[in-house]
């Protein structure tokens, strides 16, 4: 039984968004055969080399779609992502804020995930994650921000990543994903 196996689709077919993203921008899409459910799940796949920023980038949003599910298990994950510098006490009281009111949000940034579709994704699960010429900006200080799509906003929003020069391993350093997005239709009753 997958991650998202109870989450009732109520439109049949996902409408896949475009990605308006330049050409000059640097991108990729990391797959999930089934989305990490726990911290040795995250780290038996490849992307869990830490090596590649993208990859981090595509980790988080995964980390962040087991929270609804179990916090516990989410936040190793993202700790596991911070690495020398675990989540704060007030970026899990943030975190735990931010899931109150919708749990659709993390799924958003999967492909595929739509309001018209409940925030469903698409199977398998992708994340498409991007550069833009800016992203590199603050790299002579050790950081790079990283996009990714929400399928309910109109613009990106990112995840900034530290590397560690000693290991060449990029981190979690802060993430700019959980803001409100537009309700799933099923909740909006102007749909």
């Amino acid at each position: 039984m997958g991650l998202f196996d109870n989450i009732s689709n109520t439109v049949s077919g996902a409408v896949d968004l475009a990605n308006s993203v330049a050409s000059q921008e640097t991108k990729k899409t990391v797959v999930f055969q089934e989305m990490p459910e726990n911290l040795a799940q995250l780290q038996a796949l490849p992307e869990a080399a830490m090596k590649n920023p993208l990859d981090v980038a595509a980790l988080t949003v995964a980390a962040l779609c087991v929270y609804p599910y179990n916090k516990e298990a989410s936040i190793e994950m993202l700790n596991f992502l911070k690495g020398p510098q675990p989540l704060s006490n007030a970026e899990i009281s943030f975190i735990a804020d931010r899931f109150r009111d919708s749990d659709y949000v993390p799924r958003s940034y999967l492909n595929g995930a739509t309001p018209q579709n409940n925030y469903m994704p698409q199977r398998p699960y992708s994340v498409t994650v991007y550069e833009t010429p800016h992203s590199r900006d603050n790299l002579n200080e050790g950081y790079m921000t990283i996009y990714i799509t929400s399928g309910g906003a109109d613009s990106p929003r990112y995840v900034r990543l530290r590397t560690k020069p000693s290991t060449g391993e990029w981190f979690l350093w802060e993430q700019f994903l959980l803001v409100g997005i537009r309700v799933p239709d099923a909740q909006n009753p102007w749909a």
